[in-house]
């Protein structure tokens, strides 16, 4: 593992050497023959990314074994360095059913220390375990047909029954988005502690992140409870 994410994350980095920016969008193209620029800081996330998903990983699965034996707990770690990927991270599973924790190389130099970046990717996991990618589609399906069922009933065109079916699937889709970030947060935060990291020292991240306050159907809660989610978690 360790010598597939360096051969993956490292050249992405290179263009770390000409970027001051203290949150990049984006990295600019880079070539191997600028290697010897390489700032020790874009050496030290590298290092750091991989020192940490080595140990969160086995953490990982065997937090999903535990509390999810049914599902793939086979977790695989990548990095997307895409050109113009924003500081992010997220959970996907492959054609197989493989579950997959990306972090893009922006979110991967972000992030302040190890702490910051178990709780990162704990949470991802965290996301697989609870089986939040199957419960957003279940909502989603449901509230599409719900409101394509109600918009139907009214005798309304076929496009207006489409357009209530996005609207439903959409209200679906973000009606337990805010739930599910706070209990991937809690899951997570054990997910780092049982990995040896300081998970209230990592959820330090949301200090620095800019606070989606309590919207009505947005997709994050306040960082204030995401912050208590975490203490909660390790009362």
């Amino acid at each position: 593992m360790t010598t597939t994410l360096r051969t993956i994350l490292l050249p992405a980095l290179l263009a770390l050497a000409a970027c001051d920016v203290p949150m990049p969008t984006t990295i600019a193209p880079t070539t191997q023959s600028s290697a010897a620029q390489v700032p020790p800081t874009a050496a030290a996330a590298a290092d750091r990314f991989v020192r940490v998903a080595e140990r969160i990983e086995p953490a990982a699965e065997a937090a999903c074994r535990r509390e999810a034996g049914d599902l793939n707990c086979d977790f695989l770690i990548l990095v997307d360095d895409s050109p113009d990927a924003p500081i992010n991270a997220f959970q996907m599973r492959d054609d197989s059913g493989r579950p997959l924790l990306i972090v893009t190389v922006p979110m991967i130099t972000y992030v302040r220390n190890d702490d910051e970046m178990a709780f990162v990717l704990a949470h991802e996991a965290a996301h697989h375990i609870a089986r939040h990618l199957d419960r957003r589609q279940e909502a989603t399906r449901a509230s599409a047909l719900i409101f394509a069922t109600a918009a139907a009933r009214t005798g309304v065109s076929g496009s207006a029954v489409e357009s209530a079916a996005r609207f439903g699937a959409v209200l679906g889709s973000r009606a337990y988005a805010k739930d599910y970030e706070l209990e991937a947060d809690a899951r997570g935060a054990r997910i780092a502690r049982a990995a040896g990291f300081d998970a209230i020292n990592g959820a330090r991240y949301f200090e620095r992140s800019p606070d989606p306050g309590n919207r009505f159907l947005g997709t994050h809660p306040p960082n204030s409870n995401r912050v208590e989610a975490v203490r909660a978690a390790l009362r």
